[in-house]
């Protein structure tokens, strides 16, 4: 399951995928089944930053968020830049709430059942 949450914890989008395919694959995705809650109004499609862990870090991905205007965290690979230029920067106040997915992935893991809307 490839899950996005708000800082707070709460799912915003989910995607199920075999095991054995990489979870960056599904990151467009993903991306496409969020709704960010707004006080008033419709919720939006696109969050205004995203913070990933080291799967994530991949041109494609960056240049995604960017033409999305969504700021992304997320950090370099360690030994996989070559060539020139400088590696992108990771901005480290929003990647420390990352582990807010992890805490929610445990949260669900505890409930014996777990029913997800299908969208066609």
């Amino acid at each position: 399951m490839h899950l996005l949450t708000d800082r707070q914890g709460l799912p915003l989008g989910a995607v199920l995928s075999a095991g054995q395919r990489h979870e960056s694959a599904f990151f467009v995705d993903l991306m496409d089944e969020v709704l960010v809650p707004q006080p008033r109004g419709r919720p939006r499609k696109r969050p205004e930053a995203i913070a990933g862990d080291r799967a994530y870090d991949a041109d494609w991905i960056r240049q995604w968020c960017a033409d999305k205007g969504i700021e992304s965290a997320i950090p370099v690979r360690e030994n996989m830049r070559d060539g020139p230029g400088r590696p992108p920067t990771c901005d480290d106040r929003r990647y420390r709430d990352r582990n807010t997915v992890e805490r929610c992935v445990g949260h669900l893991k505890e409930r014996r059942r777990l029913v997800m809307p299908i969208r066609g």
